[in-house]
This record gives C-alpha cells, structure tokens and sequence, in this order.
C-alpha cells in the first residue's frame, strides 16, 4: 500500500478534499493519513476538525500552527510554526507522498517541509488565477514544487504546463466542488432551520466574505459597504459564514458578530460545515459574497452567485456569476439583477464548468496508475518547455 499524507488546514478546503480522502479509503491499494492544522484547531474558527471526525475520517495527526493574532507578521510566523511541525512529522512518519490542495500560506509552508524531506508532492488546482488574494502566487509556487497536478478545468491545465511542468504528469478531473453539489446527501430545509435555530421562512442568500490580501486595509471598508447593501435589501434573511484565517479575517468576523446582534434577519455562524453549507445553497435565493464556492458550487444549484470585488478575479466562471464592485450600490444592483425572474431561469439552465461529478473517481484511478513507480527520483523534474515567440 501507498502511504499518502493529505493535508487540511480550513473547513473549505476538506469540503474539497472530503470526496477523494473517501474513494481513496475504499480501495487497499492506499493508506490515507489525514493530517490537520491551522483554523482547524482553533476555538475561535469553530475546531472544525470535529467535522472531520464526525464524518467517520481518522485523523492521523493535529499540527497547532495558529497564532492568535492575523497581522501579516504572524501569518508569516505561522508558516515558520507549520515547517518545524511538518519536518517532525515528515521524518517520523515517511509517507510516499503528500497531497494538498489549493493556494494557502500553510500549505506553501509544508510543501516547503515535504520538498526538504523529499516526499513527492500531489497538487489539486493548480493553474486557477485569483488576482486580488496574495493565494495567486503561493499556488504558482506550490505547483513548481509539486511532481503530479490535478487541474477542475482544461483550461487551467494549459497553465501548468505552460509553467513548465510535463503534460504527462497534468490531468483535467474536474472539481470536487462539482462532486459535493451533485452527490452529498442534503438535509431537508426543516432540519436546516432546526440546526441552525433559525427560520428562513422567506428568500435569503447564504454569505461569505473574506479579505482581499492584496489589498491593504481594505476588508473594513469593503465588508461595510456590503451590509449597507443588506440593510437597504431587509426583506431577504442572510446565512453569513465568518471569514477564515486570513490576514484582517477578524475584523470581518467582529462586524459579522455586531450586524448579527442588531439585525434579526441574519444568523451568523463560523462554520456550516460541508453538509449544511451545501444544503444551505440548495434552498437559497443566491450566494452573495467573494468565497470561490459562489463559482465552484453554487453554478450546480442553479443559482445566482454575487461576486464582489477582486479575489476572485480571474477565475474561469458560469453564466450565472454576477461581478460587481465592493461599493454598496453596484452590490445592490448586482443583488437585483439576481433576484430578477431574467437572471433566475439563466442561472437555471447555466452549466458548471468545473465538471460532471465523477472527479474523485478520476484521481484515484490516476494514483493507482502513477504511483506504482512513485519514488524520490520522481523530484528530479525537468521543466518542460513550450513553443513560444516572445520579443
């Protein structure tokens, strides 16, 4: 058997991870050594590891990375914490190789660590572009350091062989996102209500908004202008998840607290988890927000999505993604325009672009295949070069 360490540091990126972690148990050609880090850990982001545990998943290993502050400082004082923890793990553990997925500064941080312990790295959604998050670069530096690449789009395959890695080692599956829409068992609209102990008697839109790390001193500004969009649209309810552990998430999540506390049309929570997030977009009338779930998705429900601002700028998107700036009145004009009966029956014949939910079948038909010969002799990458005419 294969040993492979997957890594999990938020509550949306397991969501992603959750439906390959699952066919990879069910075969015996692997062993899945789930590790956790990073806001999974921490009380103030909901310990959203018992999520995992709930979901029947052991959990190899807890790695506490967190600080209790997001300045860029300790964000960076975080990785250092996450490459000391890894490089312990990585050398009493030995795996054949590490899967990660995404764009964060945690997960740079243990590639960092694997690439010194020479463990092959497996990259999930390279090639994507988010132009306003400091995420765009990381993920480009974590796909140069990684042997094989699953991509959700053709589109993005291009772009990891265009950063020069070989084609035979880049695959086009589709995103996991996709998968979870079409195929998690969803909870009926009377036990979401129940759950979340609050009624949604009436159309409401399922929130997130995290910060713009390109932008400095942005996400008070931006976040505010978005709940005077809320307050000038009361006659919808809100479902706001809070922010993750990114630099100035905490302001966010503090106004989320105080919007919450004088407004009885919105329920403010941490986390929904995988199950009732999805579940929660079934119901809903659009997502509203700058989380790449309003593209990866919410374009499977047949629902509107607002995006706002610039984190997401660049991502491959359905037609029924509506982006608009972060000022209140194109938020509201965007938030009309997807209410409008138009815009609803569009969002309803839109297609997903990021696949036909059968991407966790897809990779572990790959790994059986790729990692019969997976050794350390696979880091020994050459870069592969494409025709180009460039002045």
């Amino acid at each position: 058997m294969k040993k492979i360490a997957v890594l999990t540091a938020t509550r949306a990126e397991y969501g992603l991870l959750k439906p390959i972690i699952d066919a990879l148990n069910k075969t015996d050609d692997f062993s899945v050594k789930v590790v956790v880090t990073g806001a999974h850990l921490s009380p103030e982001f909901g310990l959203t590891y018992k999520d995992i545990e709930s979901d029947g998943i052991r959990i190899h290993k807890k790695i506490e990375i967190l600080l209790s502050t997001d300045t860029p400082s300790a964000i960076s004082k975080s990785m250092g914490l996450a490459m000391m923890g890894f490089a312990d793990y990585f050398a009493e553990s030995t795996p054949d190789a590490l899967m990660v997925l995404g764009d964060r500064y945690e997960t740079l941080a243990v590639c960092c660590a694997a690439a010194n312990a020479r463990i092959p790295i497996i990259h999930l959604y390279g090639g994507e572009t988010t132009e306003g998050a400091v995420d765009e670069a990381v993920r480009h530096a974590i796909t140069k350091m990684s042997y094989l690449h699953f991509t959700s789009t053709k589109e993005y395959r291009k772009r990891v062989i265009q950063l020069g890695e070989s084609p035979e080692r880049v695959f086009a599956v589709g995103g996991t996102g996709a998968e979870n829409a079409l195929k998690t068992p969803l909870m009926s609209k009377e036990e979401l209500e129940k759950s979340l102990a609050f009624s949604l008697d009436r159309d409401y839109a399922v929130v997130t908004f995290h910060p713009v790390t390109l932008e400095e001193d942005t996400s008070k500004k931006q976040f505010g202008e978005l709940l005077k969009a809320f307050g000038k649209h009361g006659e919808m309810k809100y479902i706001i998840t809070k922010a993750g552990a990114d630099s100035d998430g905490r302001i966010i999540n503090k106004m989320v607290d105080e919007f919450a506390n004088t407004n009885d049309n919105v329920c403010a929570v941490n986390s929904l988890g995988l199950r009732r997030y999805l579940s929660a977009l079934k119901y809903c009338k659009t997502v509203i927000g700058n989380s790449s779930s309003g593209l990866l998705e919410a374009p499977s429900f047949k629902i509107p999505t607002v995006n706002i601002g610039d984190r997401q700028r660049g991502r491959i998107r359905a037609e029924s993604v509506i982006d608009c700036e972060p000022v209140c009145d194109d938020i509201c004009r965007a938030i009309d325009k997807a209410n409008s009966t138009e815009f609803v029956e569009l969002a309803h014949r839109t297609k997903n672009p990021y696949g036909d939910g059968n991407t966790s079948e897809k990779i572990v038909r790959i790994l059986k295949e790729k990692m019969t010969d997976f050794t350390s002799d696979r880091l020994k990458k050459k870069f592969y070069d494409i025709n180009i005419n460039v002045e």
